[in-house]
């Protein structure tokens, strides 16, 4: 009884925990092949996703847009003279003063748009947590991908870079390609020309473009990248 006891302890000490995988998306090749995985910080793509604060943020970054410079003159801003244009009785016309009134072709207009200012803010707090709750709901809906260091040594030809997309099944989705830094590179330059791309740097990223495409490809630097812009100083895991 005790060693049926004992070798059961035994099995059950054995038993070593299973290693819980972390956050990874597939990373591909020029050939449209998968390579491998990269590993993605939980910090920024396993947040608790926000729909109100993202819904949010999209209204304020639009409003931001907006320039606002829309312009039209009253009466009093029209140049011309201001001279009665017919005297007040007797023609049997209406009255009326000068040729600037708003019923006059070229007079002034009545409740027409003035420069305004459309910007609206937030704090930097719900810009960050809105930036990752983007891309917790594009990690959910495994719609990133990684890209390997093939791309880097590409010619700088569109036709391979669009080959490479419908080897995936993106050469009909909008697609925001992540890049290190925004220069002259062999990928940037195959990339510029393609309709359904969109390029950004890794500090430019925003909520709104992410939501705004199907899919998004980060490479290992851009990746880095994005981790030492909002982990630096911290462990991640």
């Amino acid at each position: 009884m005790l060693k049926t006891i004992k070798a059961k302890q035994t099995k059950t000490k054995a038993k070593k925990p299973r290693a819980k995988l972390g956050l990874t998306i597939p990373v591909y090749g020029l050939d449209g092949k998968e390579k491998g995985m990269l590993e993605l910080p939980k910090e920024i793509f396993s947040v608790e996703a926000s729909p109100k604060l993202l819904a949010q943020y999209v209204r304020v970054y639009l409003a931001n847009r907006r320039q606002g410079t829309a312009s039209t003159k009253t009466r009093g801003e029209v140049i011309g003279s201001t001279r009665k244009i017919y005297k007040q009785k007797g023609t049997g016309r209406a009255r009326h003063g000068d040729i600037k009134a708003p019923i006059f072709i070229g007079g002034g207009v009545v409740g027409g748009p003035k420069h305004r200012d459309f910007s609206l803010k937030l704090n930097k707090k719900q810009v960050r947590k809105s930036l990752f709750s983007a891309f917790t709901l594009k990690f959910k809906s495994k719609e990133i991908l990684g890209i390997n260091h093939d791309f880097v040594k590409m010619e700088s030809k569109t036709k391979k870079l669009a080959g490479f997309l419908k080897s995936v099944g993106l050469e009909s989705k909008r697609v925001l390609l992540t890049v290190p830094k925004m220069e002259k590179s062999s990928l940037v330059l195959a990339a510029r020309n393609l309709p359904n791309v969109q390029l950004l740097d890794s500090a430019s990223l925003n909520a709104y473009d992410i939501l705004n495409n199907n899919a998004i490809i980060f490479s290992k630097e851009a990746l880095e990248v994005l981790r030492q812009r909002f982990l630096k100083g911290r462990q991640t895991s």
